[in-house]
């Protein structure tokens, strides 16, 4: 359960990036107040997930997943870069999410 925990954790922290974007430095009511929800429902589930796994390897799944989703969802939706170098680097990424999740027992 730790694991689903932290995977839906990692997918609240894409979720409160985007919203801290479309917030527009929380200066837009709505945005704001979902992305302050999405930060509060990110860390109670990984708060959750430390129960079970180890701190450094959910904190860097955790970042791992923001990071590697916000990445996709600025290509897929705000014409983000999709230079060769840039999506190397965030295979490199998922590539350590998954190393992590195979060497933790």
């Amino acid at each position: 359960m730790a694991w689903i925990y932290l995977f839906v954790a990692g997918l609240t922290e894409i979720a409160w990036a985007i919203g801290m974007k479309q917030s527009e430095g929380f200066t837009r009511l709505w945005p704001s107040v979902f992305t302050l929800s999405a930060i509060a429902v990110s860390l109670f589930l990984l708060s959750l997930a430390l129960r079970g796994i180890p701190i450094g390897t959910a904190y860097a799944v955790w970042a791992g997943i923001g990071t590697v989703g916000t990445a996709l969802v600025g290509i897929v939706f705000f014409s983000e870069s999709t230079d060769l170098l840039r999506l190397a680097s965030i295979g490199l990424i998922g590539a350590g999410i998954v190393g992590l999740k195979l060497v933790t027992p």
